[in-house]
């Protein structure tokens, strides 16, 4: 069954990690072990062949590039312009794997209706990597008026906050509205027809974008407060406005967001127990607030700046994604909502909002 994952970081993946990801998750782990440069070295979940053994032939591909103005402690870039030269070097990367063949680009409802017609069934062993282009954090937009720019490079998708202090908005466990130009950037967003990611918000911003912008908004990769009690996560009311709105929540699989408890540096999958039948914990509870299965979705985020050590425990790689339909059949889900969860759920959401 083709499987649609709305967030992977393939771009900083290769660009960052320097992560060939042509080649399987196995080789790539082979060429990094000993390397202690970066936590996940030799524990990588996420290549382009694994992605293709698991039917895994749609995703939302970011790119990525953190403004770090003086005294904040995240990592990233000193200027908007700098962090908007990483994005375009991750964007030449995403041109480099389409002329090889290995990714296509997806902008419009007629492009995803050829590759969904390509994916269907059994598609051809190398079949390309459809992939919707989406910036997570805005700040390397230099100003709301060069956004026009990224949408003409096939830009379809922001979220306008990460973590922490952002140009546009504060993010994951900061405070605060969207900034004077975050308002500029939502608007210039609304004009272009672009669609707006609410993961990463903070809890002000987030209810500020909802009244702000009119177009279509998903959470690209978000979990369920209730179960896991931070703000990363969206509360119940927050998940009911998105609904009211149209959204698809994608499930992530960062470990910490899909169990309580876990603590950085410390938790590890076996000791957490976490496993994959915990993100059907998070799929349930959106359902019982939704009355349907219509707004939930995979975002996985796999290789998100962590691998095996903060994934579940019954996962090697992103093919495992392959296992979920099965899950959901035994979990009580109607035969119908099953396709819908796995990609037809962000297939319908990205046709109504390029119709």
């Amino acid at each position: 069954m083709l499987i649609f994952d709305a967030h992977l970081d393939l771009s900083m993946n290769a660009l960052e990690w320097n992560r060939d990801i042509t080649q399987s998750v196995a080789d790539i782990r082979r060429r990094e072990a000993g390397r202690t440069d970066k936590i996940d070295r030799a524990r990588g979940t996420v290549a382009l062949p694994d992605m293709r053994r698991g039917k895994i032939g749609l995703c939302v591909a970011t790119q990525i590039g953190r403004y770090v103005g003086p005294g904040n402690p995240l990592p990233g870039w000193h200027s908007p312009e700098i962090a908007w030269a990483q994005t375009q070097g991750q964007l030449a990367w995403y041109r480099a794997m389409e002329e090889a063949g290995e990714m296509v680009q997806i902008v419009d409802a007629a492009g995803l209706k050829r590759h969904v017609e390509l994916w269907s069934g059994n598609p051809p062993p190398d079949a390309p990597i459809g992939y919707i282009l989406s910036l997570e954090g805005a700040d390397s937009i230099r100003t709301p008026k060069h956004l026009e720019q990224a949408y003409a490079q096939g830009l379809r998708a922001i979220g306008p906050a990460h973590y922490g202090a952002g140009r546009y908005s504060p993010g994951t466990h900061l405070p605060g509205p969207l900034t004077a130009i975050g308002r500029e950037l939502v608007k210039e967003m609304d004009r272009l027809g672009m669609i707006l990611d609410a993961t990463h918000l903070s809890d002000e911003a987030f209810w500020e974008v909802l009244e702000l912008f009119q177009g279509p908004i998903w959470a690209s990769h978000s979990n369920c407060r209730k179960l896991v009690p931070d703000q990363r996560q969206f509360d119940d009311d927050q998940i009911k406005a998105l609904i009211a709105r149209g959204a698809v929540i994608g499930g992530a699989l960062d470990a910490w967001m899909m169990v309580p408890g876990w603590i950085r540096g410390t938790t590890t999958p076996e000791t957490s127990g976490v496993k994959l039948e915990h993100l059907l914990d998070h799929w349930d509870h959106i359902c019982q607030l939704a009355g349907n299965a219509n707004n939930i979705g995979i975002g996985t985020d796999l290789d998100g700046g962590y691998g095996l050590e903060q994934s579940p425990g019954d996962i090697d790689t992103i093919a495992d994604l392959n296992r979920l339909p099965d899950m959901l059949a035994k979990r009580g889900y109607a035969k119908n909502d099953i396709p819908r969860i796995m990609h037809g759920n962000w297939i319908d959401f990205l046709l109504r909002a390029w119709k």
